[in-house]
């Protein structure tokens, strides 16, 4: 099942994050659901980032704000008066959780209770989804997929934070929101990948600045698996997940949001379609021996409960999506109108599943 972006026409929408990757795709798509859409976010802290690029702030109300300040966010959400809000705003790279543990921490756990006590306080939300991350899960490097029933425990500071971010959301759900006024879920999802991305220390992006610098692609980790996805797949997830809960509170709980298992590739295979994307006449990658913290070398989700609840398949497979990324990319290389290029992705992806 695909949302029905109908759904949202009108709907007074509220996003934090929504300056960061997938705070921007998630916002257009809202924009050309002709949501009534409100952001709140820090600036990005790139030059060249996908919200400037994407012309985000023209089309909605968007807020220089920091989760970390409930007043001021109090303040704003009660002004913008949302019946849905996402909350996507975090300190989401895990190397930089071990240079600033305490900024990822007051982020990614003060900020999620800043949004949830900001929510219990304002009459007009019915719908919360907290946006969190596989890496919540404890690791013990097995070759199954996790389930949302599993022990919550990652092991770096970014991932422990996320890890205590659902915990809060559950803490909350329990003891102020029982009475089901607000559906409140967490969606749980695998590594993204799409056009726009231009965060240091990940891959695809990696990959992007070696070949416009005519560089060899240094992989760390070739044979770590991972759950790739593209963005869009990601985020029509949240946005059926949101619009569900809505309809209906017993839909309100935990989500795996992933690719199926034959998408869980190595970091190895992901450069090599990257590269064939490209155009690349050969795969030019290195590895160089991962000397930096602790990352989990094998990671996989378990979908069951989403496709089995909600109806929700996913529909490009991870050589599409790496595709689409190229193509993205390239368009912005060769100076094109990146917002035609974007539009045409989510009504590639909308249409042809609808």
């Amino acid at each position: 099942m695909v949302v029905d972006l109908n759904f949202f026409k009108g709907k007074k929408v509220f996003i934090t994050g929504h300056t960061g990757f997938k705070g921007s795709w998630l916002a257009r798509i809202l924009i050309n659901a002709n949501a009534d859409v409100t952001g709140y976010s820090l600036v990005p802290k790139s030059e060249v980032n996908l919200f400037a690029i994407a012309g985000i702030e023209r089309d909605i109300n968007s807020v220089v704000g920091d989760v970390r300040n409930l007043e001021y966010l109090q303040r704003i959400i009660k002004e913008a008066k949302p019946e849905f809000v996402f909350h996507l705003a975090a300190q989401p790279i895990v190397k930089a959780s071990y240079e600033e543990p305490v900024y990822t921490y007051e982020t990614n756990v003060m900020g999620t209770v800043n949004i949830l006590e900001t929510v219990r306080h304002c009459e007009s939300v019915r719908s919360f989804l907290n946006v969190t991350t596989d890496k919540v899960y404890e690791n013990k490097e097995w070759y199954w997929g996790y389930r949302e029933n599993e022990s919550l425990n990652g092991f770096d500071p970014y991932s422990n934070s996320k890890s205590c971010s659902e915990l809060v959301t559950q803490s909350y759900k329990k003891s102020f929101f029982a009475d089901d006024r607000v559906a409140i879920s967490t969606a749980r999802a695998g590594n993204v990948i799409g056009g726009g991305d231009f965060a240091d220390d990940r891959i695809i992006p990696d990959c992007i600045r070696a070949m416009i610098n005519n560089q060899d692609i240094i992989v760390r980790n070739p044979n770590s698996i991972r759950p790739y996805q593209h963005v869009i797949e990601a985020l029509f997830a949240y946005l059926l997940i949101a619009k569900k809960q809505r309809e209906n509170t017993f839909y309100a709980d935990s989500y795996n949001v992933g690719p199926d298992e034959s998408d869980c590739i190595t970091t190895g295979k992901l450069v090599s379609l990257f590269c064939e994307s490209w155009g690349s006449k050969a795969v030019v990658w290195k590895m160089q021996k991962d000397i930096g913290p602790h990352e989990a070398g094998f990671l996989k989700l378990d979908c069951s409960k989403i496709k089995t609840s909600l109806n929700w398949r996913p529909y490009w497979h991870v050589n599409d999506a790496v595709k689409k990324t190229v193509e993205w990319t390239q368009c912005f290389l060769e100076k094109r109108d990146v917002v035609a290029c974007m539009n045409e992705q989510i009504a590639d992806y909308y249409e042809n599943n609808h």
